[in-house]
């Protein structure tokens, strides 16, 4: 059986500023359209500017010790959705921070996709996924820092195969000790409100 040809090929590189800084990234290869591959390369390198400036700042002590690096969630149907993540260890501090970045591109539509962007115009999705982190919330039994309102409009989000996953960063919603709260969805739960030509639907089809 032949393998399935993936949408795109995926090149690690990487930043460094000596050994205790070292970021890794994926670089999109390959592509027939190389402007919309320049366009998305140039959106990962761009997020991965702007989680080093966000960690360098978050503390007024110094940079010590600084990892980041990638997972690829999602590259089939096409659709590519990918994690980028970045650790950071500031001096005298108690403990290290990770910050959780994410990004969705549409290959057919070409564009990055926000949450409202899966989703059939004017059904409110916010609520309706809302109402299912509240309920994995009671379900799971998750101790929150402050009570759980509602999801953003553009909440953080990957996918995954057949799956949605909301997250939300340390701190938060819970205590540092459990991480990032991630809400995992699957994509049959909210078929009737997802965009059929968008990258849920095409996920949703593909067996």
């Amino acid at each position: 059986m032949l393998q399935e040809k993936l949408p795109v090929e995926i090149k690690v590189k990487k930043l460094s500023d000596g050994p205790e800084k070292v970021i890794y990234f994926p670089r999109v290869v390959g592509m027939t359209d190389s402007s919309f591959q320049r366009t998305i390369n140039e959106s990962i390198e761009h997020q991965v500017h702007q989680m080093i400036a966000t960690q360098e700042t978050n503390m007024s002590s110094p940079v010590e010790e600084m990892d980041g690096y990638f997972e690829i969630k999602n590259n089939q149907c096409q659709v590519l959705s990918l994690t980028q993540t970045n650790y950071t260890y500031h001096r005298h501090a108690a403990h290290g921070l990770t910050i959780l970045r994410s990004l969705t591109f549409d290959l057919i539509e070409k564009r990055t996709c926000t949450l409202r962007d899966l989703f059939k115009p004017g059904s409110n999705y916010v609520k309706r996924l809302s109402d299912i982190v509240h309920q994995q919330i009671k379900t799971r039994d998750i101790p929150l820092i402050e009570e759980f309102d509602s999801i953003k409009p553009n909440q953080s989000y990957y996918l995954a195969d057949k799956c949605l996953v909301l997250y939300f960063q340390v701190y938060e919603l819970t205590a540092y000790v459990y991480g990032f709260p991630m809400f995992p969805i699957s994509i049959y739960e909210v078929s009737d409100i997802i965009r059929e030509d968008g990258p849920l639907g095409r996920l949703s089809e593909n067996n």
